[in-house]
């Protein structure tokens, strides 16, 4: 008897916690949600509706007049071109040649790893600053063109240390048994290393993917006068401050206007909504098939057997 109440009493706190747990996932799957869920509604709702302020996850007036002042533009077309081609291209020749540093100073016969690692790591604490950045950038001639997206940002130090303590956590028993067998270091990257690092190359992807698609400042910096190189984060600032300048007056200078009139009005709040949205699908979209791979490829590689 005194067994089945036990086992009951185990039970019942069992599924108190549960139903605490449950309720901390409720809330927070709310309050991370609730933000994307309103600037939707926001981008498709009505300017001056938007004006009256409250919070809502639907649009009380629903309209694509956010959309289309966004996209009549044609140039946005081509910014999105540029955009995924950076995104694209920045991803690949990034991730292949990290990841042949990584492998480098992630063997033990290799006598400059550790001084390597610590010049990588150093970049992390400190920087040349703006400036020589800008310089270095001017004397290497890559203003004004398409590379200045690729190559600076080729390898990153928190990428390059990921990748490396992942490499480092691979049974070395196989490495061994290719070099055994006769092959040399590139081909053990290729054929071994690469695809057992898939995990890690998902995750560090993601990353780079990110960091490319978001990336405005660069543009700004370096192709600001080449309008085929702009890019549509670039595009978008630029559009978010067009629509924050033709907006003047108070919210009662809006309402002043006809049903009509009000139909056909954006303001920056709507279309910093649909800037949003629209920046933000691409990476929404790519993420679900990574996913998998994200806590995998960082956690894997920090636990030595």
């Amino acid at each position: 008897m005194k067994r089945i109440v036990a086992g009951q009493r185990r039970k019942w706190k069992l599924s108190a916690f549960d139903c605490v747990n449950v309720l901390l996932m409720l809330m927070l799957l709310v309050v991370t949600l609730y933000p994307f869920l309103n600037t939707l509604a926001v981008s498709f709702n009505q300017a001056t509706d938007t004006v009256l302020g409250s919070n809502f996850i639907w649009p009380r007036k629903f309209t694509t007049l956010n959309y289309t002042n966004l996209f009549e533009d044609n140039t946005i077309y081509n910014a999105f071109f540029i955009s995924v081609s950076r995104t694209v291209i920045g991803t690949i020749t990034s991730l292949f040649c990290t990841a042949m540093l990584a492998y480098t100073i992630s063997r033990k016969e290799y006598f400059l790893r550790r001084q390597i690692s610590f010049l990588f790591i150093f970049t992390m604490y400190f920087s040349g600053g703006l400036i020589p950045g800008y310089m270095l950038i001017k004397n290497l001639h890559m203003n004004g063109t398409f590379w200045v997206y690729i190559i600076p940002g080729l390898i990153g130090a928190f990428n390059l240390i990921v990748m490396r303590s992942f490499m480092e956590g691979l049974p070395g028993s196989v490495v061994e048994s290719a070099q055994i067998d006769g092959a040399n270091h590139f081909t053990i990257f290729l054929k071994i290393v690469f695809p057992l690092s898939m995990p890690v190359l998902a995750t560090v992807a993601l990353f780079v993917a990110v960091g490319q698609w978001n990336s405005w400042f660069d543009t700004f910096l370096y192709n600001s006068s080449k309008q085929d190189l702009s890019t549509l984060q670039y595009e978008l600032m630029k559009k978010l401050q067009s629509a924050s300048m033709s907006v003047s007056g108070n919210a009662e200078t809006l309402f002043s206007n006809s049903d009509n009139q009000q139909a056909n009005i954006v303001t920056p709040t709507s279309i910093r909504a649909a800037i949003t949205i629209v920046a933000a699908v691409p990476i929404i979209v790519i993420y679900p098939f990574l996913q998998r791979y994200f806590v995998h490829g960082l956690t894997l590689g920090g636990v030595k057997e």
